[in-house]
């Protein structure tokens, strides 16, 4: 495991280490008090926050340098952020900044496309080095698209106190989460949905040309650990996890998949184990998720794990339902917001 720290001075880092907690809990990041410093649970690795006098002491942990950058970019801005009117200097050991890219970048070219169904669409990149994306244990990735008009944008980079340094317009990309739904040393497939009113993502997907170029930086987020029951759910942009989450079980897995979908989405291609239920739930005329969640039965005992990726709104809800209604732990569930009503979805 790496680490690096930091050591920041502050007007008042008691208040401003409990401001960021505060906010992070609020984003369903875990942590646990030892006495005055703050663990946080990351993802990619772990942060600490300890309070003293007038500095804040900062680390982080992560199995490489790319999960380190992405804990200092996170921290470092978030402490920048709540500093209220302060201009924090932010030194980290073992970090110099002038990197072109951050080492969990990976520049992609477009290859090939497949539609999989009328809304959804795979993307076949190839790049260098790419076998990080292939992580059994993440999901996610953040997608660098190229805004319109750009056939090769910039990337950003790491500044000199760790956090993102972005491109200028028009050459700054759009930057989108998805899954990856298939990796291997030298190529990446990504499934797309495509949306009435298309966001970048879709835009991309939909115009993009074999040769096209975009950047892909992680991977991060999660998966569903074994279990002798396993709920999945969640709605179209969902599916290339839960794919992917299938695809990772035990022969004698058992469970149940809820999928929230047009009905023309019930193509996209499924393989679950035998003992593993797939219902697909029609939309029309509104989200029946929820409700098909709760009228479940879940077994007995603790040995279960639920994951779910969908709407955020519906994800706070659904989160609340397994904490408070069905009394599950942090480590029985995993409950992803992967859009918001208000902006266009993505998987």
């Amino acid at each position: 495991m790496l680490f690096s720290e930091a050591t920041v001075a502050l007007a008042d880092p008691h208040k401003l280490a409990a401001d960021l907690v505060e906010h992070l809990s609020a984003h369903d990041v875990a942590h646990e008090r030892h006495g005055a410093r703050v663990v946080l649970q990351l993802g990619v690795g772990t942060g600490s926050l300890e309070p003293v006098g007038e500095r804040l002491r900062v680390r982080v942990e992560a199995p490489d340098e790319g999960g380190l950058e992405m804990l200092r970019a996170l921290l470092a801005a978030n402490i920048v952020d709540f500093a209220e009117g302060e201009a924090p200097a932010i030194a980290w050991s073992g970090f110099a900044a002038g990197a072109p890219t951050f080492a969990n970048f990976r520049e992609l070219r477009l290859v090939a496309t497949e539609a999989l169904t009328p809304r959804l669409r795979r993307l076949t990149f190839t790049g260098r080095d790419l076998g990080r994306f292939a992580s059994a244990a993440d999901l996610h990735v953040r997608l660098y698209l190229p805004p319109p008009g750009v056939t090769r944008p910039e990337w950003p980079r790491p500044g000199p106190d760790g956090r993102t340094l972005w491109p200028e317009a028009p050459l700054c990309p759009e930057v989108r989460y998805y899954t990856i739904r298939r990796a291997s040393p030298d190529t990446v497939e990504i499934d797309f949905v495509l949306h009435d009113d298309p966001g970048p993502g879709a835009r991309f997907a939909l115009q993009a040309r074999p040769g096209a170029i975009c950047g892909i930086a992680g991977p991060m987020g999660r998966a569903a650990p074994p279990a002798a029951w396993t709920l999945l759910a969640g709605d179209e942009t969902a599916l290339p996890a839960i794919a992917r989450l299938l695809e990772a079980m035990a022969p004698d897995a058992r469970g149940v998949v809820l999928i929230e979908a047009d009905g023309a989405e019930a193509g996209y291609p499924l393989a679950a184990p035998e003992g593993v239920s797939v219902r697909w739930l029609d939309r029309a005329p509104e989200s029946p998720l929820h409700a098909a969640i709760r009228a479940l039965d879940f077994p007995a005992g603790d040995d279960l794990f639920v994951w779910a990726g969908c709407e955020a709104k519906a994800a706070r809800t659904l989160r609340k339902h397994l904490r408070s209604e069905r009394g599950l732990t942090r480590e029985q569930h995993l409950v992803v917001g992967y859009w918001e009503r208000a902006r266009v979805p993505v998987p």
